[in-house]
């Protein structure tokens, strides 16, 4: 009984800093495709090294799948890639 109390103290701890890894990983990625929707190219190629760097936390950490976080990191450079 004291183990199963435990991992719900355990699993509600880790529930926090999963959903933290993951709100910071979606908001930079709202940040890039803010500017490139108002055309910043230089804005959006910042926001896209620190989209990168919270994307491959969130991996790192379990919250996402490498594949996700690769599709992820594809379709912004390539969002910004195609910037004039």
């Amino acid at each position: 009984m004291k183990n199963a109390e435990k991992r719900i103290l355990v699993n509600a701890k880790k529930e926090v800093i999963n959903n933290q890894y993951a709100a910071t990983m979606k908001n930079s990625i709202k940040k890039v495709e803010k500017a490139v929707a108002n055309n910043d190219k230089k804005e959006a190629t910042d926001c896209l090294k620190v989209a990168i760097k919270n994307i491959d936390k969130a991996v790192k950490n379990g919250v996402i799948s490498k594949n996700t976080c690769a599709r992820n990191k594809s379709r912004l450079t390539k969002k910004i890639n195609e910037m004039e």
